[in-house]
């Protein structure tokens, strides 16, 4: 498997670029895009489309950027 990098973004998702699988609780593996080149995937817990980012963290008042220490 490729590098991946996750980044989290301002008030934001998390931006997953790379190659990677994604499983749910159960062992079930979401379908990805293998040529889609990075996934948000959502910290707010508002998205309509969860796991993944829908933009709902602008309406919904999340705020969250933890610096790495």
């Amino acid at each position: 498997m490729a590098d991946v990098k996750i980044t989290t973004r301002p008030n934001g998702p998390l931006l997953v670029e790379g190659a990677f699988t994604l499983v749910d609780s159960q062992g079930n593996e979401f379908k990805l895009d293998p040529d889609k080149p990075a996934y948000a995937l959502c910290r707010c817990g508002e998205s309509k489309n969860l796991p993944f980012c829908d933009g709902s963290h602008k309406a919904c008042g999340f705020e969250a950027d933890q610096p790495a220490r």
